[in-house]
């Protein structure tokens, strides 16, 4: 997810929550009614489920550059554990080493009079690494040069999808299929997932209705693929939704996963099942998704969030991006470790 910085001359979102209390009854008499015992254990409200896992020993890898337009959108990890980025306002992909130091990947080209909904600025977004290295990345621009562009190992940079995908689509998060030959991609406005051909670039709309469209700003978001499924999330709707990919390669009826995840961005998956790490955007958290929908926060921005756009995990360690599109504070990149919990017998 993307919000215009305020150096670009946007300003941020507030998000108000209103919590009501009721007070306790005047003039009650000292007579009145003893209260009634509680009720027996059976019949008690079963206790919150736990973690399945927490979030230790958070850190910060690296401080970027707010006005340089470093904020980071989206993670790929490379085989040793660094990590690829895209710098949504420089236009760029960089890579940062294990310890910290930056390099550029590529830039990609200035547009003249960018038209993209809802931001008005070109803006790299989602980002996907094949096994050969070979990154594919979203550019949003409201004109021609919007869509999906490739990078290779040697650095080559060209625009990857046809004109199949409309100029004012605007493609947010990335997803590998490479078994099945497809790239699927979230387009957050006004929200669809497309499904794009890694032979040809060709792009189809795959995914469409209600559920993944926008209400004022963003729809569909983030987008990862798991065990014959796409699971996307919806920024404006705080919902995680699963699609069943079909025997013909069709999409499914979509199905919501999680509800009340509010400003989800984008996710990742925490092992081989369906428990899902979510940055929460406008909070700057982190939260914990599981299969039944429930979360809980495990990182919030005490522990250096500042609006986190996704999520990324290699085995026990998981890197979070932090953009800062709304609080204009210190753009970075979050490394914690995971911990798993067995549970009690």
């Amino acid at each position: 997810m993307v919000r215009l910085p305020r150096v670009a001359g946007a300003g941020a979102v507030a998000v108000a929550l209103a919590v009501l209390a009721s007070a306790p009854t005047a003039g009650a008499t000292a007579l009145a009614e003893p209260p009634p015992p509680p009720p027996p254990p059976s019949t008690l409200p079963a206790p919150a489920p736990a973690a399945p896992l927490s979030l230790v020993d958070p850190h910060i890898v690296r401080h970027f550059d707010l006005a340089g337009g470093q904020t980071p959108e989206n993670i790929a990890l490379e085989p040793d554990g660094s990590a690829d980025l895209t710098f949504s306002f420089a236009r760029q992909v960089a890579h940062v080493h294990k310890r910290g130091h930056v390099r550029t990947i590529a830039t990609l080209p200035a547009v003249a009079d960018p038209q993209t909904p809802e931001i008005g600025a070109a803006v790299t977004t989602g980002l996907a690494r094949a096994h050969d290295g070979t990154l594919y990345v979203g550019y949003a621009t409201g004109t021609d040069a919007a869509g999906v562009w490739r990078i290779t190992p040697n650095g080559e940079v060209s625009r990857f999808t046809d004109e199949d995908l409309p100029a004012r689509s605007f493609i947010n998060g990335l997803a590998l299929d490479e078994r099945h030959g497809v790239l699927y991609a979230a387009d957050s406005d006004p929200g669809k997932v497309w499904r794009i051909s890694l032979d040809d670039g060709s792009a189809t709309a795959w995914a469409t209705g209600p559920d993944l469209e926008r209400v004022g700003f963003f729809g569909a978001n983030g987008i990862k693929v798991r065990e014959g499924s796409v699971w996307v999330s919806n920024f404006d709707r705080g919902t995680l939704l699963r699609i069943p990919i079909e025997a013909d390669g069709s999409a499914g009826p979509v199905e919501t996963r999680a509800t009340g995840l509010d400003g989800i961005d984008d996710f990742a998956f925490a092992g081989k099942g369906e428990t899902v790490l979510a940055a929460l955007n406008t909070t700057s958290e982190v939260a914990v998704v599981r299969r039944d929908g429930s979360h809980t926060v495990l990182l919030t921005a005490a522990d250096g969030l500042s609006n986190p756009t996704s999520v990324a995990v290699n085995r026990q360690k998981v890197y979070v991006p932090s953009a800062a599109y709304n609080t204009q504070n210190d753009p970075n990149l979050l490394l914690a470790r995971l911990e798993k919990h067995r549970p009690k017998p």
